[in-house]
């Protein structure tokens, strides 16, 4: 599918070539800012399909990024928000995913130098699905206070766990690990039985699940 895209960077360098790289998949770059505020107005005028947007921007370069895709998620809830960061900051990812984590990914921006990883977690957010860097996955279990769940799974339970929330579907794991989509559906459902998780049929409620797990 063809996406519509509002990119937001402060580096300009990074920006145009974020924007290239993205038109040159195929999709749509409606506006390329370079602060929160016109972020806003961009998505507010052009009503795209997903943004892109780095978390610290002018004039604080603390949060400013991630307060707009906040205010995006409220007022716009039909644009995915995909966030970049240099850096692994799980208290944000949180913030992002809370109440619903449909149409939200949070990646490290050496993600974007994996062309097909990173349009690939685009189309996924545009679409509703949801993306997580594995690195960010990783701190997020660690930093679980309900490490007493976490510590009944197997060690490929962990990460068939990972991968679920990375937003990836049974079969998608089923690659990954190089198994058959029997042997996925069974260590989802022995997930959802030592996390006291309600099993569900439809993969991004599923997914859904696990995350709200992950950032309580």
């Amino acid at each position: 599918m063809r996406v519509r895209v509002v990119i937001a960077e402060d580096a300009a360098l990074f920006r145009a070539g974020l924007a290239r790289l993205i038109e040159d998949r195929g999709h749509q770059v409606c506006a390329a800012v370079g602060d929160g505020g016109a972020l806003l107005a961009a998505v507010a005028e052009h009503q795209p399909d997903v943004v892109v947007a780095d978390i610290r921007m002018p004039p604080t370069h603390t949060d400013e990024g991630l307060r707009a895709a906040l205010e995006i998620r409220q007022r716009h809830p039909r644009t995915g928000v995909l966030v970049l960061s240099q850096y692994i900051e799980t208290k944000y990812t949180s913030r992002l995913l809370e109440g619903n984590a449909a149409g939200a990914g949070y990646l490290l921006k050496e993600r974007v130098a994996d062309v097909a990883e990173f349009t690939d977690a685009l189309e996924r957010v545009a679409a509703g699905g949801t993306a997580l860097d594995p690195e960010v996955v990783g701190q997020l279990l660690r930093a679980s206070r309900r490490a007493d769940g976490l510590a009944a799974l197997t060690p490929r339970e962990r990460h068939v766990l990972a991968l679920m929330a990375e937003g990836r579907s049974n079969a998608g794991i089923a690659d990954a690990l190089v198994v058959t989509g029997g042997t996925v559906e069974k260590h989802v459902a022995n997930i959802f039985d030592k996390l006291g998780l309600p099993q569900d049929e439809a993969d991004n409620r599923r997914v859904l699940a696990v995350l709200r797990y992950l950032s309580s």
